[in-house]
């Protein structure tokens, strides 16, 4: 038995200093643990046969006394077949290719770099796939060192998610592979080492400190300000994980153009406060003063002046001004330039990260351990031409798992429509209660923001907050319900399964945050009816629907967005960050108090959280309803692009931070973009054109304010003078049922209903006595159209520019395309260089052996050669 004094405690060999350690994996053993005994024994005496080379840590060994470390290490023969089966492209030559050119001003940037060995770890090579047969062709320098640890353990997974656990006379077919292991409880865990502890370089030289260099450059939040060392995190964590890091800082860099323009119309909204003719309109005592309006709910709400919603008509304006039209056209321009850009970036990172021919196709090799143990029979490949294994399904099985699954789904969007009508009802319950506790103004009294709080606030703030409890319930409930019916589908491969899950959880998703904004942004105040003649909710309830403020309902649907959307990232950020921490602190609570010597590798990343294999999908998830956020309403919050800025620049840290300190080292896995989420941001880019077109239309009064001021305002000036009593329709109070009309002592002291007959309300009808009264005036008309024609205009422009954005920018950069055929050239080129070296010597030796008997060969031409051996 080994020392572990004696040992480093960062030590990632085994204990001959030579051999490194690919995998660990770790168990307890149970006194009445025989079955877990004897699969662990036929699974390790299976890996052995299978090539890989094993070595124990005995329970006495390991800081709680009773955890067995099984360490795992590849030896070259394994590697290489390997390689070889998962056509893991390796260096040929050196690239000859130029670098890329000085960028004009370039000293500019230079606070935001980092030093060239963290952004380029290693140098730039033509690669191609490996192949075991012709092992000189490739520049392989150090056998031991040639495959980095993210090859290495992305193998050895490979071969533990393949290998049985029962005897070779079984026929249990089933038993077989490390997550079956795992989620029986024969092992605790599997996971491949970190090369160092993240505060502190490695004194071992053979080992490169690359999770020490990723923290001290990348996950600690000083460097938010620095580029990302991307090739890096592709060397550590493999190409999948560095595809997300780069898309998320690539969506974060475009996110500070679309908040500087953001924050520019918000900023014209503060500073035209003063043209704000409507609103001093409303604030005045002389008009809104003496407009008296119309109870806003049954029999416990009283009459009211319009200029009680002076400081919601301000704030109104910040949002609801020329600006934001421009700012909605800006982001549908915004998000083709984000995403047609970001397909060029992707192009570059496929190329720089040997990616150009990886195919999906390509991943077959890698189908999902739950299908192969499922499937019981072979069909011929129509492309390979080869046998392969397939599931046995009948037409009814699949329809029925299909249906089931959608059903299911479908149920949980519609219990998500109940929970959201369910928060209305609250709204219009809740809205009489507040009017009227509020109806003297109690909370003038609360210092600071009393005065602000109306009833119409005080049920939308709370009706939000409800509502995003609900949201983060749901949630967790159907992460788990999606997991289960997406595994009961048994998907063929990796991609099929997250493609799968991906469409189901975001299709929840989207009803699950976005239901609410759409209810505030296109139902709430335009099925209300008018005075005498009110819609109720469902018809027949006591509920009668909501209004909409005199300064309209777009300051609501801020409201509702802000809480929602802020309220995502601040837990969403304490979920990601605080939760691992407090589970690692309390798990490494005892390893705390003993001597760091005894603290081996292996045990310090035992006790960090495992990062599963769906991982990443959260973290997609997380970004995708975001951007959701900011480009399907931000017509109706234009800083919304800069809250978004700001959260993920402290995502990206926070992230990195979590991925070096806090998880174990993730199985490096490859991908060659984004998957299903480009189709989904795509989706989402196109709908929110439509979104933002109907928000200014019908839910901000930027068209009904046009209209009043190009064709109903009094004079030649183009002025709003009177806009506020021409948007007001006038009522008979004599009209009101005694369903609708205030309780005694609901209406405040200074009405007097023998004095005051009518009040108003929002809408464009003809008075009381008139040939059409309570009928829609042709100004109601005009509006209508107005409306319609700036909707379609709209989505005709931006998505004319967007086409043609799309259209100019091609999707793969020139220069990427020069370096992929000169790649391929080459290959070929080498390729046969090669392989008429090897024709050469075989032929000398033969005419050696055969010195005796000379025998003339003719001379074989080029042509002949490439023929005959390509």
């Amino acid at each position: 038995m080994v020392d572990k004094h004696q040992q480093s405690k960062d030590s990632v060999f085994f204990r001959d200093g030579k051999r490194r350690i690919d995998f660990i994996l770790s168990y307890v053993d149970d006194r009445d643990g025989e079955r877990k005994q004897e699969r662990r024994k036929e699974y390790e005496a299976n890996l052995q046969k299978a090539g890989l080379e094993l070595e124990t840590e005995d329970q006495s060994e390991s800081d709680d006394g009773k955890t067995y470390y099984v360490k795992i290490h590849t030896p070259w023969d394994v590697l290489a077949t390997y390689a070889d089966v998962l056509k893991i492209k390796v260096p040929f030559k050196a690239n000859d290719i130029p670098a890329h050119k000085d960028i004009p001003m370039n000293w500019l940037f230079t606070p935001f770099r980092l030093p060239n060995h963290i952004m380029n770890p290693e140098p730039d090579y033509f690669t191609s796939p490996f192949n075991k047969e012709k092992i000189d062709f490739f520049l392989i320098d150090d056998k031991e060192t040639f495959f980095p640890p993210s090859v290495r353990n992305r193998i050895v997974y490979y071969i533990l998610a393949r290998c049985a656990y029962h005897k070779e006379d079984s026929d249990d077919k089933n038993k077989k592979g490390i997550k079956r292991l795992l989620n029986n409880g024969t092992y605790g865990a599997a996971f491949p080492l970190h090369d160092s502890r993240y505060w502190k370089a490695s004194r071992d030289p053979n080992s490169e400190s690359e999770r020490f260099s990723l923290y001290k450059h990348w996950a600690r939040f000083f460097s938010f300000f620095k580029e990302q060392p991307l090739n890096l995190i592709r060397k550590y964590y493999g190409e999948k994980i560095g595809i997300y890091f780069a898309w998320l800082g690539f969506y974060t860099e475009m996110l500070f153009f679309a908040a500087v323009v953001g924050l520019i119309c918000f900023l014209y909204g503060l500073f035209t406060f003063d043209d704000n003719i409507w609103s001093k309109e409303i604030c005045s005592e002389e008009i809104g003063g003496n407009i008296i309006m119309c109870p806003l709910c049954d029999k416990t709400c009283g009459y009211w002046k319009l200029n009680s919603t002076c400081n919601s008509s301000w704030q109104s304006h910040m949002f609801d001004n020329v600006g934001t039209v421009f700012f909605a056209i800006f982001m549908g321009i915004w998000v083709t330039l984000f995403l047609e850009f970001w397909k060029r970036r992707q192009a570059r990172l496929e190329y720089e990260w040997d990616l150009v021919d990886f195919e999906e196709e390509q991943q077959q090799l890698q189908l999902r351990p739950e299908y192969e143990i499922k499937c019981t029979s072979r069909r011929l490949n129509p492309v390979t031409q080869e046998e392969e294994w397939v599931l046995d399904r009948t037409a009814a099985d699949l329809v029925g798992k299909v249906l089931l699954c959608w059903a299911t789904v479908v149920l949980w969007i519609s219990l998500i429509i109940a929970c959201i009508i369910g928060v209305i009802a609250y709204r219009l319950a809740v809205y009489a209660a507040f009017a009227s506790i509020m109806k003297d103004s109690p909370t003038n009294n609360i210092q600071m923001v009393g005065s602000l709080i109306t009833p119409q606030l005080a049920t939308s703030v709370t009706a939000s907050c409800i509502n995003f409890v609900i949201i983060m319930i749901l949630n967790v409930m159907y992460e788990r319900v999606a997991i289960w019916i997406t595994d009961m589908e048994i998907p063929k491969t990796h991609l099929e399964y997250e493609n799968k899950l991906t469409v189901k959880m975001f299709l929840f998703q989207f009803v699950n945050y976005y239901s609410s904004c759409f209810y505030v942004a296109f139902f709430k105040g335009k099925f209300v009816g008018r005075p005498g003649d009110y819609i109720y909710m469902f018809g027949w309830s006591k509920l009668r629907n909501e209004e909409c403020d005199p300064g309209g309902c777009l300051i609501e649907l801020t409201t509702q967005l802000v809480i929602v959307m802020a309220g995502k990232q601040v837990w969403g950020n304490i979920q990601e960050a605080l939760v691992p921490w407090l589970l690692n602190w309390w798990g490494s609570r005892k390893a705390r108090s003993h001597p760091e010597s005894l603290y081996s590798r292996w045990e310090q990343d035992h006790d960090l959280q495992n990062f599963s294999h769906l991982g990443l999908f959260y973290e997609y998830l997380e970004m995708v309803i975001q951007f959701g956020f900011i480009t399907l309403f931000v017509a109706s919050f234009p800083l919304a692009p800069l809250l978004a800025l700001l959260n993920n620049i402290i995502e990206v840290r926070v992230d990195a931070w979590k991925f070096t300190t806090q998880f174990r080292r993730p199985v490096a896995a490859k991908a060659h973009s984004i998957g299903a989420w480009q189709e989904i941001l795509n989706g989402v880019a196109v709908f929110s054109v439509v979104t933002n077109a109907f928000i200014v239309a019908f839910t901000s009064d930027m068209i009904p304010r046009l209209v009043y001021m190009y064709a109903y305002s009094p004079g030649n000036d183009l002025s709003m003078k009177g806009y506020i009593n021409n948007s007001l329709s006038v009522f008979n109070i004599s009209g009101f049922s005694d369903d609708n009309r205030p309780d005694d002592g609901e209406s405040p002291e200074w009405f007097n209903s023998s004095v005051i007959t009518t009040c108003r309300y929002r809408d464009y009808r003809y008075p009381p006595g008139h040939e059409k009264q309570y009928t829609h005036t042709m100004q109601f008309w005009h509006i209508l159209a107005a409306k319609l024609a700036f909707i379609i205009i709209m989505e005709h422009v931006v998505f004319m520019v967007k086409f043609f954005v799309a259209w100019m920018i091609p999707d793969v950069p020139a220069e990427v395309k020069a370096r992929v055929k000169r790649e391929r050239y080459l290959i070929q080129e080498y390729l046969h260089n090669y392989e008429v070296e090897n024709l050469k010597i075989q032929l000398s030796h033969r005419n050696d052996d055969c010195s005796s008997n000379p025998v003339d060969y003719p001379d074989i031409s080029r042509r002949e050669v490439l023929s005959e051996c390509l």
